[in-house]
């Protein structure tokens, strides 16, 4: 699949006439796994938006850190990844898993194809599991076999948001989503989202409208908003709320590009 001369792969449920979030993704970030509907929105960024790619990268490289900080710096060895996308290199139990090898994983995305990759990819690996859910059904995904297999809710979970709370949109009640999880995990849990980012400026406001134009949702939203799906009991750790290549990144960011403006990344614990 993928690539020209592949599209006539068929898996069960899928659309191959309608771009796929988590294959656009995947696409932008140099895998194979998508169609010619998802590389023709990839491209309209890449060639439409020069530059916007960072988007991908930045999130994704917020995200190692913050899972590498998690494994390295706590005792928190399970993780949850909602809306966790197709693998790429570096999933989160790469990472977590080359600190702490017990390290448990569970992946959960609405896409089919996610579902028949990750399978693959993780049919060895007897600390991870992926299914198929929608994390607007939280209760379903925190009761299924998958899920009570592989966690053990007495002891404090990572809770991973990357890149998808912003495609919920503001009647889905994404703050609910959060909330839900906080109310289940103990203390000592982490919830790290990152979310797409908006000025309020026409840049932020060009991108928005080609996302909605071409997949039917995105709601970007200020810092301010952002920090509110953590709600009032979470502590977000420094450096709070901030661009994702500056979210404790490995050596300091000079320049700080208009396009790595637009994906913000922070860190909570439950105290």
């Amino acid at each position: 699949m993928g690539q020209a001369g592949n599209e006539g792969v068929v898996i069960p449920g899928v659309d191959t006439t309608k771009p796929s979030i988590a294959r656009t993704y995947d696409y932008l970030l140099g895998g194979k796994d998508n169609f010619a509907v998802d590389r023709a929105l990839g491209d309209k960024f890449i060639t439409g938006l020069p530059g916007s790619q960072a988007i991908a990268f930045d999130n994704r490289g917020a995200l190692i850190r913050a899972v590498r900080e998690i494994v390295r710096n706590t005792l928190v060895r399970q993780f949850i990844d909602l809306g966790s996308g197709l693998p790429t290199a570096d999933n989160v139990h790469q990472v977590a898993q080359r600190h702490a090898p017990e390290t448990k994983v569970v992946y959960v995305d609405n896409d089919p194809v996610v579902l028949a990759h990750g399978r693959a990819l993780l049919a060895e690996n007897e600390n991870t599991a992926v299914f198929q859910a929608d994390l607007r059904d939280p209760k379903s995904i925190y009761d299924s076999p998958e899920t009570r297999a592989m966690i053990d809710f007495d002891k404090p979970v990572a809770i991973i948001l990357s890149a998808v709370l912003h495609h919920l949109n503001d009647d889905e009640d994404p703050a609910a989503v959060v909330r839900f999880w906080y109310d289940r995990v103990p203390s000592g849990s982490y919830f790290f989202i990152s979310h797409f980012r908006s000025e309020n400026d026409p840049r932020s406001a060009e991108m928005q409208e080609l996302l909605q134009g071409s997949l039917g949702r995105g709601r970007w939203r200020t810092d301010e908003e952002i920090l509110a799906l953590f709600g009032d009991g979470l502590t977000v750790l420094a450096p709070g709320i901030v661009p994702s290549i500056e979210w404790r990144p490995e050596k300091p960011v000079d320049d700080l590009s208009d396009w790595s403006r637009l994906i913000a990344t922070a860190l909570a614990v439950k105290p």
